[in-house]
């Protein structure tokens, strides 16, 4: 688990090192955008929001949701499905910055950039 000091987000105090998390799903722990369990002894599969995580870290992942989602096409429709789904703007917008987590990580694991799929080519 990273250790943050007192007004340092959490991702920064591993130097850019990202293999503390391991993997993806620790970084949408560890940022509160991953739910995590509630069950008890007789129920499964029951989901909640975290109560521990770094709410900098949070924001940065939320506004950055909410900013490709005004912005991209592909994003919206995202967010427009978890709609449809009867998901409430909070839950929709948290399930996408989820998703955006892991492609985060794997540009990160692969060294590569992020390079938005060019449009398809218009047929005169």
């Amino acid at each position: 688990m990273v250790h943050t000091h007192p007004g340092v987000p959490g991702v920064a105090v591993t130097g850019g090192d990202m293999t503390v998390f391991g993997t993806a799903d620790r970084l949408a722990g560890f940022g509160g955008v991953a739910p995590v369990p509630r069950d008890s002894g007789k129920i499964s599969g029951n989901l909640r929001r975290p109560r521990r995580y770094n709410r900098r870290l949070q924001r940065v992942f939320y506004i950055s949701a909410l900013f490709s989602i005004r912005y991209c096409e592909n994003s919206r429709r995202f967010y427009d499905r978890k709609r449809a789904e009867g998901k409430r703007h909070i839950q929709a917008v948290l399930a996408f910055a989820r998703r955006r987590v892991n492609v985060l990580w794997a540009l990160l694991r692969d060294g590569r950039r992020y390079e938005p799929a060019p449009p398809p080519p218009l047929v005169a």
